[in-house]
């Protein structure tokens, strides 16, 4: 499916990158985690729909990597209020 001549694919591509821009404007580190988690999912994503997987594995491997590390930090490993614990 192609809208204005960009496929479904790409404009995914588009939010992910605008989702990853996004989050480095956050302010409070969870909130940047979490919009930056979901700008790496949709990387991931985006790679699996790019017809040649040998051009989206590296995509995929790199965003899956990063998502895990934010997933650690934001909630796994919440930051605490105390900063003497940080």
């Amino acid at each position: 499916m192609e809208l204005f001549g960009i496929t479904g694919a790409e404009y995914i591509g588009y939010l992910a990158s605008f989702m990853v821009l996004l989050s480095f404007t956050m302010k409070d580190v969870v909130k940047l985690r979490l919009v930056n988690m979901m700008g790496c999912f949709l990387f991931v994503l985006y790679g699996f729909l790019i017809p040649s997987l040998r051009v989206g594995l590296p995509i995929i491997i790199a965003n899956g990597a990063i998502f895990l590390v934010n997933f650690y930090f934001a909630v796994l490993k919440r930051p605490s209020s105390d900063p003497a614990k940080n």
